[in-house]
Order: C-alpha cells, then sequence, then structure tokens
C-alpha cells in the first residue's frame, strides 16, 4: 500500500469502502430482525431441544449479534472484493480488517447500543487511546499496526430494550419457541469512521478507551465534535489525553485539558 497520508486518495478510498458497506445494511438488518422488527434471538438450545431464555444483558447481546452479523458481512467482503482478517483474540482491535485488492487495508469495529429514549442512547467505547493507538507501529493487542490502516469504521446498530420479560427459570420446548418473548427490537444500522461519532471523553468504566457520542442523530449521521475539525486532531487530541491517575503518574497536579475547549486553549488554536 502506498503512504497515502490524509490525501485525497486515502479520503476517495475511504468512502469507497463506506459506500459498499452501507449499500449491505439492509441485510445486517434482515440478519437479526423479523418482518415485525423483533430479534430472531429468543435464546440457547441444548442438545436434548430445551430453550432457556436470554437477559438483556448488552455484553451478552453484543455478542450474539456480532455472532449473527458475520455470515453478512463475510457475504460482503466476497461481493465487494475484499479479503476478511479477523482479531486473533478478544481484546484485539479491530473486530474484523479488510484488504482490497491493492492491499489497503480497512479497520471495522462492531457495536451496539441501546435507546435511553426517543433521541439519546446508551453510548458505546471506540477502542484504545493508549497502546496501539500512540505507537503505531506497535503490533501488540492489534491485527496490523494502526498506522497501515486507510481507514477506522464502526459498524454499529442501535436496538430498544422491550417491556417483556421470559421466564428464566425454566426451559422453553421447541414447539414454545414462538412463545417466548423477544428482549430486544427496533434495530438502526450504521456506518461512520470512528472519529466522526467520537466523543472528548472517554467511554465509561476504568479502561483507557475512547467514548462515543450518545445523541442518535450525531451517532447516524457522523456529527460528532470531531468530524468537522478532522481526523489530525481527533487523533492529537487523544493520543495526549490524560487521564487523572496518568497525570499523576507523570507527576502531573492534574492533565493538560479534559475537553476540546481546554485542549484547543492548551494548543493556543482559535476557536473559529
Amino acid at each position: 500500500m502506498a503512504n497515502m497520508g490524509n490525501s485525497e486518495e486515502k479520503q476517495q478510498l475511504k468512502q469507497t469502502f463506506r459506500r459498499q458497506l452501507l449499500a449491505h445494511v439492509d441485510l445486517f438488518n434482515q440478519a437479526v430482525s423479523t418482518t415485525d422488527g423483533d430479534w430472531v434471538v429468543k435464546g440457547f438450545i441444548d442438545i436434548a431441544r430445551n430453550i432457556y431464555t436470554i437477559s438483556v444483558d448488552t455484553k451478552v447481546v453484543s455478542k450474539i449479534m456480532e455472532l449473527l452479523l458475520f455470515p453478512r458481512i463475510s457475504e460482503f467482503a466476497r461481493q465487494a472484493g475484499y479479503k476478511m482478517v479477523l482479531c486473533k483474540e478478544q481484546n484485539f482491535y479491530p473486530d474484523i480488517t479488510f484488504v482490497d485488492e491493492a492491499g489497503n487495508k480497512y479497520a471495522l469495529d462492531l457495536k451496539s447500543t441501546y435507546r435511553k429514549n426517543g433521541k439519546d442512547v446508551n453510548g458505546m467505547t471506540l477502542g484504545a487511546f493508549t497502546g496501539y493507538f500512540r505507537n503505531r507501529d506497535s503490533r501488540k493487542n492489534i491485527t496490523f499496526p494502526y498506522c497501515e490502516y486507510a481507514g477506522h469504521f464502526v459498524l454499529g446498530v442501535i436496538y430498544s430494550r422491550t417491556d417483556n420479560n421470559p421466564d428464566e427459570i425454566r426451559p422453553y420446548t421447541l414447539d414454545e419457541l414462538m412463545d417466548i418473548s423477544s428482549v430486544i427490537r427496533d434495530f438502526r444500522f450504521f456506518v461512520e469512521e470512528k472519529y466522526r461519532i467520537a466523543t472528548d471523553r472517554p467511554g465509561s468504566g476504568n479502561t483507557k478507551n475512547i467514548g462515543s457520542v450518545t445523541k442518535i442523530d450525531e451517532l447516524v449521521n457522523g456529527r460528532g465534535p470531531f468530524a468537522d475539525l478532522g481526523e489530525e486532531m481527533f487523533d492529537d487530541y487523544w493520543m495526549y489525553y490524560l487521564t487523572k491517575d496518568m497525570a499523576k503518574a507523570v507527576d502531573l497536579k492534574e492533565a493538560p485539558y479534559r475537553n476540546i475547549i481546554e485542549y484547543r486553549r492548551y494548543k493556543k488554536l482559535g476557536q473559529d
């Protein structure tokens, strides 16, 4: 792959990949939902044909969603002419790497989140801002070095939790399959570059992950705070971002910045 930097060629490659993937969104929806919008998954089945219902736990939903989508994503790769490389370990980035005939690589993470109301979602994490993100030639916890990717994308799905609470105590029979209520429904898929949906705050928990915007409109239309600022500023912001503990570890009283406003002041950048 040629060294494209932030060239027009790189932008065209990214736009082509996104457009091709978006063209398959309807197939992704068909893979996870019924014609009524319910989740196609009702539970787990054992060799005795007993069905055990599942909870609405986000980690369980996310993993099952991946399993449902992989065959359709593989179909997309085959039709579009991409080689598909899966991550080696669960904590590796990205979930899937696509390689075109010219050797250009595209990172794709599969992410899901639930609606809190008509305008907001719970949010999602968009990968680490330490490790391979900062040392872009590193091969630790990443399929290929970060610098080798032409683009970094998220295939996201937003869903609604239902009010149904299937009985998790007893197993169901196959004859009772359609009596089991789906725990989620109403799926909406989107494809966006990671920087366009990132926010200026870490994701939830203690892990050093980049957080996403939580407004549905901003997610599906790629209108996060870095969308207009550009990927270069997104990279610089997160490569030098310090949590309180990180700042303390390097003998700083506090982090140089905690949001974009403070970052621009720290970098002596104009506000327009």
